[in-house]
């Protein structure tokens, strides 16, 4: 995937700060020390190197919650975010003893009044600037973006949630952020009868995108409309999350994340094969490596696969999943590996019988450990049905005629999405609008999302129409993929793709099984009258 801080997303975030913070205090001589919180830490450092500060006359940056040495005859800079914590360690930079000369306080978002009202009090005559720029979001790479927040699936789906709504608001706040960042705002979500994410988030973007605007010092209503804004669930496609891919990245992950135990088990395996009576002198043959190999993820996953694309590698149906499924079941994978590929025979089925899935539950013998497969009803996803349940599953596009390794058949969901969305096919009562947008929006530039076209640059693209998809709950790197792919082929959209985090297998099963948890009791200590 493409990176880097020369285009793209982390382009404009630098030069939107380049364009508000380092341009409000380029004009003092004095070189100044910027403090930061975790945040806008991680966003900084996503977007520009060290020597891009120091040309700006930065020379320290500090963290705003640590230790720090008072420096009474410097400027500071504080990049922050507009919390009660950060106001507060803000305020007592100079509420008794002034650590900085001045102060120029940029927040990433909107400040309450209640915490703007405090630093006025105890901090005024030191404050030269504040300001809010509207940047909440993460830019993680020239086409993706996230809110910076794994605890925000918990937070969504977890039936004993307290804190849905202040999720969804926060993550809206940083969706307009990005929108404005980005100057556009027509906003859709995908409809979903057993599930309301979506709706809400959509509704709560498009209602402060609106006051947004209508607030905006430079007099204007609207972004440009040249832009979409899709909206889906998690469990829109619950396949590509779960279905591990072969791709560098995503392998770089595998060994880190997902297959440690696997790997911890390559000695035990080549011992095995030396001490094969087969082999009298205990070297390791081309053959014996091969059944090694066959035990790590890449063989294993053939299988599964074929479950997730409905064919097998020479495009054969598969007609019995279950005969399909077994081998990985009756193999001594891992759990987490034979889980994965319950849940694939399960999507595949879009659903199953209470019947049926115990009997896979004991082949997996993971009986006291159910969560990981019941809770995806969690996310609208149908695990248990009855015999006669009919469930229309979603219309796919035919990709049987593109280059696609033996290994990587699957082709997330979210890659038809975009390209209908690009070609201006999505069904308005599937998608519907929230805000005003123009009826023939077509981000190819009335042209097919497969027709070749002349090879553009970033800059040039970005003058076109833009498409911008948020997954609520995830996001995995094989959809991140999916907005490459569509823009290389399109050129005159850019597609970008965010969600609250990024996702892998083994961190998604987790967080699948913690849905189930109840909340952790608040001890009330009530006092007693000595009446």
């Amino acid at each position: 995937m493409a990176s880097g801080s020369d285009h793209g997303l982390k382009r404009i975030v630098w030069k939107k700060i380049q364009d508000t913070i380092i341009t409000d205090c380029r004009n003092s001589e004095v070189w100044k020390i910027l403090i930061l919180d975790p945040f806008t830490t991680k966003l900084l450092s996503s977007c520009c190197k060290m020597s891009d500060l120091m040309s700006e006359k930065i020379t320290i940056v500090e963290d705003l919650f640590k230790s720090r040495e008072p420096v009474p005859e410097m400027k500071a800079i504080y990049f922050i975010s507009p919390t009660a914590k950060c106001v507060d360690a803000f305020i007592a930079d100079f509420k008794t003893k002034p650590k900085y000369k001045a102060a120029y306080v940029y927040f990433t978002d909107y400040c309450p009044d209640e915490l703007f009202n405090n630093m006025k009090l105890y901090c005024a005559k030191y404050i030269r600037v504040c300001k809010e720029i509207n940047m909440s979001f993460m830019p993680q790479e020239a086409q993706v973006f996230t809110c910076d927040n794994p605890g925000a699936f918990q937070s969504i789906y977890s039936p004993n949630s307290q804190d849905k709504m202040n999720t969804l608001e926060t993550m809206a706040d940083q969706l307009v952020s990005l929108c404005a960042t980005l100057d556009e705002y027509p906003v859709r979500y995908k409809k979903d009868a057993n599930m309301e994410n979506a709706k809400t988030l959509a509704e709560l973007v498009d209602d402060k995108l609106a006051k947004h605007y209508e607030l905006d010092d430079s007099g204007k209503k609207k972004g440009k409309t040249q832009a979409q804004l899709l909206i889906v669930e998690r469990g829109f496609d619950p396949v590509s999350p779960i279905l591990h891919e072969l791709t560098y990245q995503a392998m770089a992950y595998d060994l880190i994340d997902i297959q440690e135990d696997t790997y911890k088990q390559i000695p035990k395996l080549v011992k095995e094969i030396a001490a094969s009576k087969k082999k009298p002198d205990g070297k390791i043959t081309i053959a014996n490596l091969s059944q090694m190999m066959k035990k790590m993820p890449a063989f294993r996953k053939q299988m599964t696969e074929d479950l997730a694309v409905g064919s097998d590698v020479e495009g054969v149906k598969v007609k019995d999943a279950m005969r399909t499924l077994l081998p990985v079941l009756l193999h001594p994978y891992n759990p987490p590996d034979k889980i994965r590929a319950v849940l694939l025979y399960i999507f595949s089925l879009s659903g199953t019988t209470t019947e049926n899935l115990n009997k896979l539950i004991q082949h997996v013998k993971i009986e006291d450990q159910q969560e990981f497969i019941l809770n995806w009803k969690a996310l609208g996803v149908p695990i248990i049905t009855s015999p006669s349940f009919f469930s229309r599953k979603p219309t796919r596009r035919d990709r049987s005629q593109e280059d696609t390794y033996k290994l990587s058949r699957w082709t997330p969901v979210i890659k038809d999405v975009m390209e209908d969305a690009v070609e201006n096919k999505l069904d308005t009562k599937e998608w519907p609008h929230l805000s005003e947008s123009p009826a023939a929006w077509n981000g190819s530039g009335a042209v097919s999302a497969r027709q070749k076209h002349k090879a553009s640059s970033q800059d040039e693209r970005r003058t076109g129409s833009r498409l911008i998809v948020f997954v609520v709950g995830g996001m995995s790197y094989s959809e991140m993929r999916c907005a490459y792919e569509v823009t290389q082929t399109v050129k005159s959209c850019e597609v970008i793709i965010g969600s609250s985090h990024i996702l892998t297998p083994t961190g998604l099963l987790n967080d699948i099984k913690a849905l189930s948890k109840a909340p952790m009791e608040t001890l009330t200590i009530e006092e007693r009258s000595n009446a």
